[in-house]
């Protein structure tokens, strides 16, 4: 949709049809419309939330009460209302339901049986917009109408029609004409024509509303004159019979009208009188056989706009349920726009026209009818230009959706629209912004359908499903817009919805009490914001000032009530002050908003001085918009008020911060300024001494004697004494810059002025009436000592200024070499920074400062002079940012490195030999400096990438790290060795030699190396593609320096590392007499035996020597279970007399043990270890052996079968375990095989669905090529002729076997599938019929393997089948598990999952 920028621009709009206007010349551009004075009673009892009443007075009880103001007079309005409206109102009659042909939703219960009830329904009112809406019911011609159904049987009411009078439509054919006043008029037609024709359905009235246009439900039309209640015309062949008219509209052109009907077709009538004979001409300008047209809207431009390019130009609007269409009827029948239609099928399409102010540029409005479309949730607007009849553009101007579906749509004026959703309720939308403004409940106005005349249903029901359908909600006939005002019809009464005025919508919320939104409200008028403004006129300032008066009324009477009858009698000071916050806040926003300072500081001021809580919660409500730059000036006696409240309150630093925002002219400037000295309001004083009396001396020797008092102490400050000097130094700079302090600036023609007398007071040489034993330039001398590198920062600024003049700068700078360097008193630091600040002002190009050099060489000896420990970074610093600053550039470069050097000051030393291109020195003045030393790796790596340094330069940096490798390895030996290994590309052997003379740095050397390559082999080091080899002599030297300095770490590094020469290790291993290593190196070249006897040695030895029987029992723990852990890996390769070999001296050890143990009465658990032995050796020897040797043993032979029962039942336990997980473990894989055989046999004698019927590789059609070729088919649906396919795949197998194909466009997945292949004379080729057993042979075991393998990777969780194989792999393997899917934990290490087989019941 395309928006044509500001098309309805708030700021200039004038609104049509007469109820608002942007200013007088857009007033005169239209014509006011003829009102509809309307005798309306407003429902109050909603507006003002008035609770239904449970006992209604009686007739008597209400003549018998006295009379008083409250009187209602003529039908229920108060004698004041009624004279300012003039109407005489009626009483409501309630009518009884009757059998007719139209009914309310209520009264529908077909159309919508979930309709919400009353109770849960309420209209929506924002706060923002206030009542907008005022909902008005016209009671007398509500009860005209009940009696006309009960006198003359005139039926319930089916059509309006509304111009200056309003004529109701009825379901026994009768027309109720009433005037303005609600009085009945005409009754037009007569029941035995209601009999004949039907319900009225259509009503319309022209331009001057002295015809009246009655369509009926069984097709036929009138025309009543109005002037006198006479019959004109009766039509009876307009359109085809047996159809309903839906649709009656006047034109503008008074002898043209258009109608559709419930066929869907649309014609134009025209009336003529020919020799005093009235006739009507038909012509069918849409005919319903191209889809019913549901809804026709003319465009009225004459009773909108007198004037305009349009006037001789009929259009109409026209829609279906599929699309909209614009017309023009004369001069000439032409089609502008179509636009299509989509919503749900229950939804008609809306139309409704507006004419509209358009912003076309910044100087040019036009004025232009746009039309609003609607269906479902979506509305549409265009504008429709119009230069001449040739010239006619329909412009897309928005889209809105809405969250509800639509019932009905009409504009209110060119900025408003109601549209009323299938609940029945009413919603205000502001068409530029979209936004909701108010919902209105339209319930109990029981709107009136038209749904029997879309059904036909007088004429036989022969319309169209969808058009019926769709009419269930139709409702074109009770809906009217007329003069800003919307006309609704409903069963039992007319009810009429229209803007209230500005001021009547102030009104409203004052009279229930919302004061502050009637404020709000107001305001938003006094700024222009406001949505559906009515009853605003003239220009701007004019509108200003009558929201202004009228706001500060509203205003006053607030204030009045919040002091008394709002304000709450009691209760604590807190709620008190925050009920005066909200008061005062209101007051203030409103009071800035329209400049009336006066009455803020007056009357209401006054108003709040009644009270001390409310005077001090006003006072400080002040606060926030003095900050804020909102209010700059307060009268002097509420400023004293001001000052005062907060002195009181000890809240002076707010006073401070509200001060330097304020107009000087406001302040007391004698009570302000005491108490700023009194309490330290240092910006406050700054602001009033430079603002009021533009001295800006004053306060800064005042301040700078008290910072010269507590710097002249050498006691640590305070933070208030901090806090002093802090404001000197930056009030100083901004008095030497330019700036005005706190805020703004010096005014030009004081620039000069000030800088001078700053500078002066600063460096003056004494103070005024100073001791004989003050020292020289004494607020100088603060300053440095209060904060040296600030003040200097300071200077720096100020001599940055053009301004300034060369005498000034010269003579600060001789000040300060006077003071600081001939002087005493001073660090070597605050010396540094001097010349650090020297040194930088003189290596700029524009530099005329004269410095003695003879005085940088005296301040480089010394911050170099040894003996000052204490300040050794501070004197290094100095130098540094000397050296940085440019102040060293005519001194020996060698000298000055030497002194440095002597210093320790190794970052000047870097800095001197990086400027000299010495980058392999550098490398010293890291590992030197304790505190940069890690720093040291990455610099040498920053160098070696850096391609501005030269290669000469690199290789010296190479050199110089393998000379003093040593000193690296001290830093850190992992990162050593990646550095030498990897950045350095240096060989391992190499490297080896620099530190060979070192056993201990060759160690941890070494073991940085292999901690190196352990951890980029797991990953945590980005290293290079190629993996980091070591020579097997490197290998073995560090075993040979592991085994003497860290015997305990050998076997693991043996188990980690596989870069060692085995007989070799083993040799280095059994010289250093490391036991666990030699097992385990043993155990790698295939002595078992060996590796065992080793084993059982060590433990014999351990035993023996060990006398204490908790170490003795703990070490025969730990050695039985390595010993377990031996045999358990290498079991599975020996045979059985050598596992008997094994097995069996370990159990007789152990057994040996227990019975030394029983003999010795230890009480410890021996037995647990004789356990441990045994169920690890079950699985290896037969159980019977076990058995046969445990009871020959005489600790079980000769015991009593209390002392084996535990070991006899373990045993059971094991063997049932053993047996129960045997059968768990076939019945799983009998089960998954079978599942998998089943499903893959499914798949084989599964019919192919090819996807194309022709060959993916030649396009060309199957069954084309010899009757010889076969045709490869895939599962996957892409099919192939076998010699195209051939051309790009190849067979994996012979021509005799079953041939296993790759489908060429599913390659990318790798998935090879079992095809058929069938000729392309459908029979089976030759190779097929020739062996069908073999074939099947090799299926079914193809299908085994293939079932197999599907079983582990097409499951997203590990099969049952997976995890008895990883059971398998685990035990083999020694825990340790190599199946692993992609993406699969073992859920053997969850902890959730513990291994519970009960053993198989009895048989």
């Amino acid at each position: 949709m395309v928006d044509r920028g500001p098309w309805m621009d708030e700021r200039n709009m004038a609104t049509v049809d007469g109820q608002t206007r942007g200013s007088d010349d857009d007033g005169r551009m239209v014509d006011d419309a003829i009102g509809l004075d309307l005798d309306l009673d407003e429902i109050d009892d909603k507006e003002f939330d008035i609770p239904p009443v449970d006992n209604p007075p009686t007739l008597e009880s209400i003549l018998n009460a006295p009379d008083d103001d409250t009187d209602l007079h003529d039908g229920g309005i108060t004698a004041g209302a009624a004279a300012n409206s003039g109407l005489l109102l009626g009483t409501t009659i309630a009518l009884q339901d009757e059998q007719g042909e139209t009914g309310s939703l209520s009264s529908q219960e077909g159309i919508l049986n979930d309709r919400p009830k009353k109770k849960n329904r309420k209209s929506v009112r924002y706060e923002q917009h206030g009542a907008i809406l005022r909902h008005v019911v016209l009671k007398s011609a509500a009860s005209q109408i009940a009696s006309a159904a009960d006198r003359v049987n005139s039926g319930l009411p089916t059509a309006l029609a509304v111009s200056s009078v309003i004529a109701v439509g009825t379901s026994h054919g009768l027309v109720l004409v009433f005037d303005p006043k609600q009085v009945l008029k005409y009754c037009l037609g007569s029941t035995a024509v209601g009999t004949q024709f039907g319900a009225v359905s259509a009503l319309s009235l022209n331009i001057d509303c002295t015809r009246l246009l009655c369509g009926f439900a069984k097709g036929q039309i009138t025309m009543w004159d109005l002037s006198n209640g006479k019959l004109l015309r009766t039509v009876t062949d307009a359109h085809p019979p047996g159809s309903a008219v839906l649709h009656l509209k006047f034109t503008d052109d008074r002898t043209i009208a258009v109608m559709s009907d419930s066929g869907g077709s649309v014609y134009e009538l025209s009336f003529k009188r020919l020799i005093g004979v009235r006739t009507c001409e038909s012509q069918c300008l849409f005919s319903g056989s191209r889809g019913e047209v549901c809804v026709i809207e003319p465009l009225c431009i004459q009773r909108n706009v007198q004037e305009h390019p349009m006037k001789d130009v009929i259009m109409i609007a026209m829609a279906s349920l599929s699309k909209i269409l614009i017309v023009v009827i004369k001069p000439q029948l032409k089609a502008h726009y179509v636009h299509p239609l989509r919503g749900d099928a229950a939804t008609l399409p809306l139309l409704s026209w507006q004419f509209v102010v358009i912003q076309v540029s910044d100087s040019n409005r036009v004025i232009d009818p746009v039309l609003a479309f609607a269906r479902d949730q979506t509305i549409f607007y265009v504008q429709v230009t119009c230069r001449s009849f040739d010239d006619i553009k329909v412009t897309p101007l928005q889209k809105t959706e809405l969250p509800y579906k639509l019932l009905a749509m009409t504009w209110i004026n060119s900025r408003t629209m109601i549209v009323i959703d299938t609940s029945e309720r009413a919603h205000m939308v502001d068409v530029r912004s979209k936004e909701e403004l108010e919902v209105i409940d339209l319930l109990e106005v029981q709107l009136v359908y038209s749904t029997s005349f879309y059904k036909s249903l007088a004429t036989g029901g022969n319309v169209s499903k969808a058009l019926a359908y769709a009419g269930e909600r139709a409702c074109y006939q009770s809906l009217v817009m007329f003069n800003g005002q919307l006309v609704l019809l409903g069963t039992k009464g007319i009810h009429v919805l229209m803007l209230r005025t500005w001021l009547e919508r102030i009104d409203a919320l004052v009279k229930r009490s919302k004061y502050q939104e009637a404020l709000n409200l107001a305001q938003s008028f006094y700024n222009g914001k406001a949505k559906g403004v009515v009853g605003l006129y003239g220009p701007l300032e004019k509108r200003k000032e009558l929201i202004g008066k009228q706001l500060m009324m509203i205003l006053h009477l607030y204030i009045d009530l919040a002091m008394t009858h709002l304000c709450p009698l009691r209760g604590k000071v807190e709620e008190l002050e925050g009920y005066f916050q909200g008061v005062v806040t209101i007051c203030v926003d409103h009071c800035l908003s329209m400049g009336q300072t006066d009455f803020l500081f007056g009357k209401i001021y006054d108003r709040f001085s009644e009270d001390p809580i409310a005077k001090g919660t006003y006072l400080e409500c002040l606060e926030p918009y003095i900050l804020n730059d909102m209010l700059t000036y307060i009268t002097p006696s509420v400023m004293k008020d001001f000052v005062q409240h907060y002195e009181q309150k000890a809240m002076l630093s707010n006073v401070e911060s509200c001060i330097i925002h304020m107009d000087i002219a406001s302040l007391d400037i004698h009570q302000v300024v005491s108490l700023c000295w009194v309490h330290g309001l240092y910006d406050a004083i700054f602001y009033i001494y430079n603002q009021g009396i533009r001295d800006y001396t004053t306060p800064l020797e005042e301040l700078l004697n008290r910072l010269i008092a507590v710097t002249s102490t050498g006691k640590q400050l305070t933070y208030e004494q901090v806090q002093l000097g802090n404001k000197v130094l930056v009030y100083i700079s901004c008095c030497l810059v330019g700036r005005a302090y706190p805020t703004g600036d010096i005014p030009p023609e004081l620039l000069a002025t000030v800088r001078d007398e700053v500078l002066r007071c600063v460096s003056a040489l004494h103070t005024p009436k100073h001791p004989d034993e003050e020292p020289v330039y004494p607020r100088l001398r603060s300053l440095v000592h209060f904060d040296t590198r600030e003040f200097f920062n300071v200077l720096s600024l100020a001599f940055e200024n053009p301004d300034l003049e060369l005498e000034q700068k010269q003579r600060m700078v001789d000040i300060l070499l006077q003071l600081m360097v001939e002087g005493t008193g001073f660090s070597p630091h605050q010396v540094g920074v001097l010349f650090t600040f020297l040194a930088r002002q003189m290596a700029k190009h524009s530099n005329t400062i004269m410095v003695n050099r003879v005085l940088f060489e005296q301040v480089l000896e010394s911050l170099c002079a040894s003996g000052e420990d204490s300040r050794h970074e501070e004197r290094h610093q100095a130098l540094l940012e000397l050296l940085h600053a440019g102040g060293l550039q005519h001194f020996d470069e060698d000298r000055l490195i030497l002194m440095a050097d002597e210093a320790k000051f190794f970052r000047v030393c870097e800095t001197m030999h990086e400027r000299r291109g010495h980058y392999h020195r550098i490398l010293s003045c890291y590992w030197r400096d304790v505190a940069r030393q890690m720093q040291i790796f990455a610099y040498i790596s920053r160098v070696l990438t850096d391609g501005n340094v030269a290669n000469e330069q690199k290789q010296l940096v190479k050199d110089e790290v393998l000379r003093n490798l040593e000193h690296l390895v001290k830093i850190d030996a992992r990162k050593t060795a990646k550095l030498v290994l990897v950045t350095l590309n240096c060989p391992p052997s190499e490297a080896v030699k620099h530190v060979a003379g070192n056993e201990g740095m060759l160690f941890d050397f070494l073991q940085g190396v292999f901690t190196y390559r352990e951890v980029s082999v797991s990953g945590g080091e980005d290293v290079s593609k190629k993996p980091l080899k070591l020579e097997p002599e490197i290998c073995e030297r560090y075993l040979e320096l592991m085994c003497l300095k860290a015997p305990q770490n050998v076997c693991y590094f043996l188990r980690s590392d596989d870069s060692y020469r085995l007989q070799e290790s083993l040799e280095i291993c059994q010289r250093h007499r490391v036991t666990d290593a030699i097992a385990y190196l043993l155990e790698r070249s295939g002595d078992i035996q060996g590796a065992f006897d080793l084993l059982m040695n060590e433990l014999m030895r351990a035993l023996k020597d060990e006398k204490r029987v908790e170490v003795k029992f703990d070490k025969m723990y730990d050695s039985i279970g390595v010993i377990i852990q031996l045999l358990q890996r290498n079991s599975h390769k020996l045979d059985k007399s050598q596992r008997e070999g094994l097995w069996f001296p370990l159990l007789e050890r152990v057994l040996a043990e227990q019975r030394e143990a029983m003999r010795d009465q230890d009480r410890l658990d021996w037995k647990s270890v004789t356990r441990q032995v045994i169920n690890a050796m079950m699985a290896y020897i037969p159980l019977s052996f076990v058995l046969q040797k445990v009871m020959s043993d005489p600790v079980y032979s000769m015991g009593r079968f209390g002392e084996m029962k535990d070991l006899l039942l373990g045993m059971l336990d094991t063997y049932n375990y053993e047996k129960t997980l045997l059968h768990t473990c076939a019945n799983l894989i009998n089960h998954d095989l079978h599942c998998q055989l089943t499903a893959f046999t499914a798949s084989v004698g599964r019919a192919v669905v090819l996807r194309t019927d022709h060959c993916l590789l030649c396009s060309k059609t199957i069954g084309t090529l010899n009757n010889t070729d076969s045709v490869v088919c895939f599962q996957c649906g892409h099919s192939f002729h076998r010699l195209c396919l051939s051309s790009v795949t190849a067979v994996s197998l012979s021509s005799e076997e079953a041939k296993r194909w790759a489908c060429f466009v599913c390659t990318k997945s790798s998935v090879r599938t079992q095809i058929s292949v069938k000729p392309s004379s459908g029979l089976l080729s030759a190779a097929q019929k020739s062996s069908p057993a073999k074939q099947s042979e090799n299926l079914a075991d193809e299908a085994q393997l293939t079932a197999i393998e599907n079983l582990r990777q097409s499951q997203k969780c590990p099969s049952r089948l997976a995890i008895l194989s990883e059971l398998v792999q685990r035990d083999r393997t020694g825990g340790k598990s190599n199946y692993r899917p992609y993406g699969y934990t073992s859920i053997l290490q969850h902890e959730h999952f513990p291994l519970r087989v009960t053993a198989p019941p009895p048989p």
